[in-house]
């Protein structure tokens, strides 16, 4: 009796022997069986190979050119000025874009100046981040050598602050808390970034939280707090400032408010010139100069902030101030003449705001509607405009 066979094995048989044919008969053309379609690997034509991915191009690179991502103002309002006299001149303009040509005809008046202004109200987020990005790069661009953010803001995203305070770090910012403005929180970042720091208004610390906690436990909570306090401790130290500062934070409650003292601000590093810079630019004032011009500069300094910075004293006589201190400590100096510190404080103080003849008459009136009068509590703190530098 002849067995039956299973009808599914004759199927495998004959796809086995369907197999093994396709095998050799492409074996016989040379072409590799596991090989994919010509198709698979050309793009566009058979001789074309695919292209590398583009390497990611940095924010600085972007903002080189004229096409700039969009961005807004998210969390606050701004305005551009070119003078340092806010009681005399107002704030400014409203900046209502941060796109690039909205940048070029805000700033473009500030070129023959030297300055430019901006005056933040609002919260540290990433319209702030774009904001002074954008404006050092125009700056850059319009060689406006001196920037300064007048700031007045209660906080924000910590992560934000951290990268506008590293971006700002590297572009040169004077910062100003001027009277009635505060610098709470987050903001209190930002302020550490600047090259100097003119304080009037007030500053306050607190516990700084996570823009989006995953905590559902203490432990957890603690986790992310040690993470983002690192951080913190790491950017302050990096920028001068006491790393104490990031400890006091942690024993303030987030729903509290802790405002530090004049006398804290400058023990903490927070008021005044940055540490960081200042050495970096000794360094280079020694290298370019030699130790002895720096030391001479650094009396300098100290006599012109007890003889030209003093209460009263008003922002057109500064660089009048400096330039007769200059004999006494050898300035200028004929192997750097272009680092003297009279010549420095000169390019970096505002010129005289009104002429003779524009004080008789046409006087600029103040955007607030305020007169314009004599030097007074209103008036910039002359330490502001040594901020400026």
């Amino acid at each position: 009796m002849v067995p039956q066979r299973s009808p599914f094995l004759s199927r495998r048989l004959l796809a086995a022997a369907f197999a093994a044919l396709c095998a050799l008969a492409l074996a016989a053309c040379g072409r590799d069986p596991q090989a994919p379609p010509a198709a698979a690997v050309t793009l566009g034509s058979q001789n074309e190979m695919p292209k590398p991915a583009p390497a990611a191009v940095s924010e600085e690179d972007i903002l080189k050119g004229t096409y700039w991502p969009p961005a807004k103002l998210d969390g606050g309002s701004a305005r551009i000025s070119c003078e340092y006299d806010y009681p005399r001149f107002g704030d400014g303009d409203t900046l209502e874009s941060l796109d690039f040509f909205s940048l070029v005809d805000a700033m473009s008046p500030c070129q023959q100046r030297g300055v430019v202004r901006v005056r933040y109200q609002g919260k540290i987020g990433a319209g702030f981040t774009a904001l002074t990005q954008r404006v050092a790069a125009m700056a850059a661009r319009m060689e406006i050598p001196t920037r300064i953010l007048d700031i007045d803001s209660s906080g924000g995203h910590v992560e934000e602050a951290l990268r506008a305070g590293d971006s700002i770090a590297e572009s040169g910012w004077a910062i100003w808390v001027r009277e009635n403005s505060v610098c709470h929180s987050a903001c209190v970042l930002v302020l550490a970034a600047g090259d100097t720091r003119s304080i009037e208004g007030k500053v306050g610390i607190h516990r700084l939280m996570r823009d989006r906690s995953t905590a559902t436990s203490r432990a957890e909570l603690s986790r992310e707090l040690r993470a983002i306090n690192q951080q913190v401790r790491d950017y302050l130290e990096r920028n001068g400032v006491a790393t104490a500062v990031s400890d006091l934070m942690m024993t303030v409650a987030n729903r509290d408010l802790r405002i530090l003292t004049p006398d804290e601000l400058k023990q903490y590093g927070l008021d005044g010139t940055n540490a960081a810079q200042d050495d970096l630019d000794r360094i280079r004032l020694a290298r370019k100069c030699g130790d002895d011009f720096v030391r001479r500069r650094e009396s300098f300094r100290r006599a012109f902030d007890a003889q030209c910075m003093g209460t009263g004293k008003s922002f057109e006589s500064m660089p009048e101030c400096a330039e007769q201190l200059q004999a006494q400590f050898g300035f200028p100096d004929k192997t750097c003449p272009g680092e003297s510190p009279a010549d420095l404080y000169a390019r970096d103080l505002p010129p005289p705001l009104l002429d003779e003849a524009a004080a008789g008459e046409g006087a600029a009136e103040p955007a607030d509607g305020k007169p314009a009068g004599a030097a007074g509590k209103n008036e910039p703190p002359a330490k502001a405009d040594k901020a400026a530098k």
